[in-house]
């Protein structure tokens, strides 16, 4: 590695403006406004198949072609008739013309004082707008017997119930989940522009990591932090450009970041963004973009880049396993759902929890400890801690189901104090 004069690193590795482990840090909530201020959704839209939209984010507003339901059905298995011919006290015989079903509708003359045997999602015949489900009739030969006791309209689904032609049945900026596929397919709408998935680019930085299958040297470890990023960003839906490790050699960093800038709308770095002498993310991005900001107040992961790089953007996060997963779903999941143009993304899911463990915290940075919530019944939880808390212990993530969140101001928590917690099965 190139030799250079240790005092100009060390004052080079902490840029003006961005702050080190001795500066001030901000808010998690002043980091995540900075980000939406300047975040929009990527440019481009592509046509797909409705099979092919779900994850995907919708480009247009799209309006119903048609009512639905296109006509009245009923909700029911059971007797369709005319409402007003509904006996007011004891029984009445309506005689039975014959029977719809979904698909095969009753076409024929029915007359005031019938009614007609009727299958869910069948057309109403022609002259009833009532329904008594199958269990409210007593069937005598070739008549149904109906009392006294329903109202007229009950158990009818009316055309255009759902949604009328003409009305808005997606808005732009959805992030289409089966539901909508199925909102999609009701309307006959076999295929639909969607927004361009951002392409990210991502690659770890350090001479100590080595890949996966291959033997490892003195001081030397496995690149755990490309795998756990490659899997967030796959299930988050964007497109993933691994680029591989990249030592701790500025040209290399340089020549590794200009090309994620070019083929990029995002590039995620681990590692080398702390203070060390041979840090040099937050120094590089100064040199060859901007640095947004360099330090935010949480834990794990008090040191995370933001900048821009051309018109990519840029994230460089802390090396450590638990402190890289943390920003990642913290800070970096969120912009790339307000790049993937998602209009209203679902707020963070946290949930209150009596803790049964004593946690260790001091005011002054939000904590996301590693916990497991249990359910206590009446939509009660409890939460205990994984045990050690340290940010290069990986293990602590795969056993826990949940982030304790302990806000900026707290202390000490003791067992049976109420946390908010926030499940894994919430994130992407």
């Amino acid at each position: 590695m190139p030799e250079h004069d240790t005092a100009q690193r060390k004052s080079a590795a902490a840029p003006a403006g961005c702050g080190g482990h001795g500066a001030p840090a901000q808010r998690l909530s002043e980091a995540l406004a900075r980000i939406r201020e300047r975040l929009g959704p990527v440019e481009g839209h592509e046509t797909v198949a409705v099979r092919e939209a779900l994850g995907r984010v919708s480009y247009d507003d799209i309006a119903a072609p048609l009512d639905v339901p296109a006509h009245a059905n009923s909700a029911m298995d059971g007797y369709a008739l005319a409402g007003a011919a509904l006996p007011a006290a004891g029984e009445r015989a309506f005689p039975v013309a014959g029977t719809a079903w979904a698909g095969r509708p009753y076409c024929g003359a029915m007359a005031d004082d019938a009614c007609v045997r009727i299958m869910t999602g069948a057309p109403l015949p022609p002259g009833a707008d009532t329904v008594v489900m199958q269990e409210d009739v007593r069937r005598e030969g070739d008549s149904a017997v109906i009392g006294a006791g329903h109202r007229p309209g009950q158990h009818v689904r009316l055309a255009g119930e759902d949604l009328r032609a003409g009305a808005t049945a997606l808005t732009a900026g959805s992030l289409l989940r089966p539901a909508h596929l199925g909102l999609l397919a009701s309307l006959g709408i076999a295929e639909l522009r969607v927004r361009r998935r951002p392409r990210v680019a991502f690659f770890s930085t350090g001479d100590e990591l080595e890949p996966i299958g291959r033997p490892l040297g003195e001081g030397q470890i496995h690149d755990s932090n490309r795998y756990t990023l490659w899997g967030m960003l796959k299930r988050l839906g964007v497109e993933v450009l691994d680029l591989g490790t990249v030592r701790d050699v500025e040209e290399e960093l340089q020549h590794a970041l200009s090309t994620a800038a070019a083929r990029a709308d995002v590039i995620i770095t681990s590692g080398g963004v702390s203070v060390g002498e041979a840090d040099f993310v937050t120094l590089t991005l100064r040199r060859m973009g901007e640095v947004g900001f360099w330090t935010v107040a949480m834990k794990p992961g008090r040191p995370i880049a933001f900048g821009r790089i051309g018109k990519a953007w840029l994230f460089g996060l802390p090396g450590n396993p638990v402190s890289a997963m943390a920003t990642f779903y913290q800070v970096v999941q969120p912009a790339l759902l307000q790049l993937m143009g998602i209009a209203e993304p679902d707020p963070p899911l946290l949930v209150r929890a009596v803790c049964r463990s004593r946690l260790k915290k001091s005011p002054g940075r939000r904590e996301f400890q590693r916990g497991i919530m249990t359910p206590i019944g009446e939509g009660r939880y409890e939460v205990t801690s994984t045990g050690q808390q340290g940010s290069g212990i990986l293990r602590s993530m795969t056993e826990a189901n949940c982030f304790i969140v302990l806000p900026e101001e707290s202390g000490r928590v003791e067992p049976g104090d109420e946390v908010l917690v926030q499940p894994f099965s919430a994130l992407c």
